[in-house]
Parts: C-alpha cells; sequence; structure tokens
C-alpha cells in the first residue's frame, strides 16, 4: 500500500501521494494541493519543494555524497575526463571507446568561433566582466544557429557547439584584459589542455601545457559539472520550460550563476584572503572576527549551504591544490595565507564542532589564482565546468515534456483601491 500525507483544514482531511525516489529519498506530491483545497504552500527560496524529479545528480548534504548518475564523485575524478563526464550527464552512461572518440571528434571540430561573434565581443569595452560577456555571447549564438527552433533532436549539433565554443569564447575577456591578442583552438590538444593554451599562449614564445595543472583543471571541472537543482540549475530548466531554445536557458543559467552567492563564491575567498595579507596577515584576528557574531566578518569559503557534514568535493580538490602549489613553486603571500587559514580552521574546536571545514569553493579559488587566472574569471571557469550539468538537466526536462514553470504567491499589497485623477493626489 502506497503512503500518504494527511493535511487537516477546517475540520476538513485531504491526502496527498508520499514519491520515493531510488535513493529512498521522500515527497509529499500537492501537485492537487490548490485545487483540492483553495491553499498553496509558501517556501522561500524553495528550499523544501521538489520542482521536478530528475535521473541525473544524487546529493546527500547529511553524509556528504554526491553522484553523477549512480558514480561516485570520488570515481568520476580519479578515473574520468571531463569529457566523459559531461557524456555520462547528458547521455545517461558512460561512454564506450568508439563513442568517446565520436563525441570528443565532433567537439575537438566545433571549438572556432564565427569571426563574426568576434565582431560583437571587439564592441565590449576592456574592463567588462567577462561572466557578462559569456551570458551576451551565448545567447547571441542562437542568432547565429536559428535552427534550434526546429531542433527536435536533443542529441543534436546544438549541445556539441556549446561543448566546443564555451571555452574559446570564455578566453577572449581574459586576453583582452591583458591586451594580447585572442588565441585560436588546436584541436590536436585535450579539452582542458586546449583551454589552457587559450589562456596564456602568447605569439612571441612557445608555451607547453604542464600535465600537473591540466590534471587539476580536469578535476575541477568534473567537480563543478552538476549539483542538483541549484539556483543556475534551476533557472535553465525555468527557462527552458517556456520552450526557449538551449543557448537562451544556458545563457540564463551563467547569468543566475554570476551572483556571489552562488558562482561568486571562490572569487570571494581570494578577495577575503588578500584582505587579511592587506591587513598584516595577522590569521588569528580573523579566526577570533569569524567566532565573534557581532564582528559581522565572514569567513568565505568553509561550510556550504547544502552539506551539512562535509563537502565530498573539497576533499579531492585538495589534493589537486597542493599537487599545484607544490609543481609550479610559488611564492605568493596569499596564498601562503589560505594554507594558514585552512591548517588553523581544521585545528580550530571551533570549526571542527560545527563542521565548518574548508569547502571545494576555498580550494578552487586557491587553484586558479595559482594558475594566474584572475579573480573575474573564477566564475567563467565554474560555467565552463557546470555547462554539461545545465544542458543534461535542459535535456532531461525536455526529453519528460515538463509544463512551464509558473510559481504562485501570497498577495501581501494594498487591497482595492479608487482612481485618484493627478490634479487630485
Amino acid at each position: 500500500m502506497s503512503q500518504v500525507a494527511e493535511l487537516t483544514l477546517d475540520g476538513k482531511s485531504y491526502q496527498f501521494p508520499i514519491i520515493e525516489g531510488s535513493e529512498k529519498e521522500k515527497a509529499i506530491d500537492i501537485a492537487k494541493l490548490r485545487d483540492q483545497t483553495g491553499h498553496i504552500t509558501i517556501d522561500a527560496g524553495y528550499k523544501n519543494t521538489g520542482a521536478t524529479k530528475s535521473a541525473i545528480t544524487f546529493l546527500d548534504g547529511e553524509n556528504g555524497i554526491l553522484n553523477y548518475r549512480g558514480y561516485s564523485i570520488e570515481d568520476l575524478a580519479e578515473k574520468a575526463t571531463f569529457l566523459e563526464v559531461a557524456y555520462l550527464l547528458i547521455f545517461g552512461e558512460l561512454p564506450t571507446e568508439k563513442e568517446y572518440a565520436d563525441f570528443e571528434y565532433e567537439i575537438r571540430t566545433h571549438t572556432l568561433v564565427n569571426e563574426d561573434m568576434r565582431k560583437i565581443f571587439e564592441g565590449f569595452p576592456v574592463n567588462a566582466h567577462p561572466m557578462g560577456v559569456l551570458s551576451s555571447l551565448v545567447s547571441a549564438m542562437s542568432a547565429f544557429y536559428p535552427d534550434h527552433q526546429d531542433a527536435e533532436d536533443l542529441t543534436s549539433l546544438h549541445i556539441i557547439r556549446l561543448l566546443a565554443k564555451l571555452p574559446t569564447i570564455a578566453t577572449w575577456s581574459f586576453k583582452k584584459s591583458q591586451g594580447h591578442p585572442v588565441n585560436y583552438p588546436q584541436n590536436d590538444l585535450d579539452y582542458c589542455s586546449n583551454f589552457l593554451n587559450m589562456m596564456f599562449a602568447l605569439p612571441v614564445a612557445s608555451y607547453e601545457v604542464d600535465p600537473v595543472v591540466a590534471k587539476a583543471l580536469n578535476k575541477l571541472l568534473i567537480l563543478h559539472a552538476d549539483h542538483e537543482q541549484n539556483c543556475s540549475t534551476s533557472t535553465v530548466r525555468l527557462v527552458g520550460s517556456s520552450q526557449a531554445n538551449i543557448y537562451s536557458s544556458i545563457s540564463a543559467g551563467i547569468s543566475a550563476l554570476w551572483g556571489p552567492l552562488h558562482g561568486g563564491a571562490n572569487q570571494e575567498v581570494i578577495e577575503m584572503l588578500e584582505a587579511i595579507k592587506n591587513d598584516g596577515g595577522d590569521i588569528q584576528k580573523y579566526i577570533d572576527m569569524a567566532k565573534d557574531k557581532t564582528s559581522g566578518f565572514r569567513l568565505f569559503g568553509f561550510g556550504h549551504r547544502v552539506y551539512k557534514n562535509f563537502d565530498p568535493r573539497a576533499r579531492i580538490i585538495k589534493k589537486a591544490a597542493d599537487d599545484v602549489l607544490n609543481k609550479l613553486g610559488i611564492k605568493d603571500p596569499v596564498l601562503e595565507i589560505a594554507q594558514k587559514l585552512e591548517k588553523a580552521a581544521l585545528e580550530d574546536e571551533y570549526f571542527v564542532k560545527r563542521k565548518l571545514y574548508p569547502n571545494v569553493d576555498f580550494y578552487s579559488g586557491i587553484i586558479y589564482r595559482a594558475l594566474g587566472i584572475p579573480t573575474n574569471m573564477f566564475t567563467v571557469m565554474f560555467a565552463i565546468g557546470r555547462l554539461p550539468g545545465w544542458i543534461a538537466q535542459w535535456k532531461e526536462m525536455r526529453t519528460n515534456k515538463e509544463p512551464i514553470g509558473r510559481p504562485r504567491q501570497v498577495y501581501t499589497g494594498p487591497v482595492k483601491r479608487d482612481f485618484v485623477a493627478m490634479s487630485e493626489r
């Protein structure tokens, strides 16, 4: 017998079915709540509202578990390439050798961006934020590939184009900020090496991608590839539910990710570390301030909104951060402060008791800075990693023919008023 939840209103009882997911998660199905009772629920920020059923990502914040399509994030980060994970998220299974070769070939041959898009890009000021540029140019892709409106094949070339071209477009803002010419893709390089080459190669010298750096970037992209129904992912699904094209939907996701409460967290980590350095580098002072609720200071990069124990991604990326710092031998006072802060927090009873462990944003910010990526590009890096998840979620929503999203509200404004002529106001 299926379980039901019972709700009593004004002496009348209503029953609603309980849905159980494959990982034993339970939800009360209130789809008919308003029709039957005239009431809706209020759930600010949708913290307790399931907007969809999804077979893509499982997240257990209490136990620190993150799985993509049933595979643990630990296994994928250790054994897979980013494009393998992208294929898994989008198409549901890890690719065979032939499927992977075909998928990678398609991406390699679509990395070049239409030169007319360069003309649009050149219209942005040199100090334009890279996320604004990225969102705008992805949206512009819908104009360059207008056949999207008729594309019923959800395994279409549009998915390949996004995966192939987003890294190319992302590097343009960095090169422009440096006063350097943009680099064209090198299709003989793998996905991560190609991105690093476009970022850092100069026409006046040869550039060789460091395999330790490429490996660390591969892990970072995998760790960011999907994270269930977060703000940007929900935005992609909501925009896509109107049957907006994939480029518009992904552009909306990029804009949602831009916010400091979402994708901008790793940038805030570095800005915090720089502030500590500029104030003399006294770690203990800021540890004490973080404990003092009246100080107004927040320690960025520790704890997580969803993970109540530890962020499983942080354990993986910590080693990659250590590997990068050791290999590159960088002497950066800001990164030295980060290492001291990490050690202090892991040993301090206040943080240990509250499980305020360093999270993925803390370590990703460290790696990006070590690689020479400026802080305003950090969220762009996040977007490159999250792209397969957004595509997978958009594709799942369209395949399942989900209805257009239309949240309700409880109106709290003034009741009916008579119009007053301007001369009498």
